[in-house]
């Protein structure tokens, strides 16, 4: 997985020794590693996932960090990732607020289907937590490797 930062903000280290890019670095990797619960457990209890390109019958705004890990926990059994194979990480003018681009190369699990996207993630932080969450992709990629089977 590929990584490259901007900015000066990634030196502003939490109490807990950790950036915000390390932070969102480290979610990658337990999103590669499938493990969605360890994965929303480095969200706020009150966080917001936006995804404003969702399609038809899947959410596009989800409160709360159970609410959250009930829409990804079974994430793994519908599309297995197998690589992140670009990772561009931005820092902004705000501390709390960091860009990514990335990418996922994987299977749809049911039909075999390749599925490959890209990202755009907006991720706000507050005191070493995910926020808010905003993600954007394109729903026809998606619908297009899931097919009949839906998400």
């Amino acid at each position: 997985m590929g990584s490259i930062t901007v900015g000066e903000e990634d030196s502003k280290v939490m109490s807990d020794g950790l950036t915000n890019v390390q932070r969102l670095q480290h979610g990658l990797d337990l999103f590669l590693s499938k493990d969605m619960k360890a994965w929303t457990d480095l969200c706020a209890e009150d966080v917001v996932a936006e995804f404003p390109f969702a399609p038809e019958g899947t959410p596009s705004v989800i409160e709360g960090r159970a609410a959250f890990y009930e829409y990804l926990r079974g994430y793994p059994e519908t599309i297995d990732v197998h690589e992140i194979p670009t990772t561009t990480i931005y820092t902004t003018g705000d501390p709390g607020v960091v860009v990514m681009e990335w990418s996922v190369a994987g299977t749809v699990v049911r039909t075999g289907n390749p599925y490959d996207m890209r990202y755009a993630t907006f991720v706000t932080f507050s005191d070493g937590k995910i926020a808010n969450y905003r993600e954007y992709w394109n729903p026809q990629v998606f619908l297009a490797a899931l097919g009949s089977q839906g998400f």
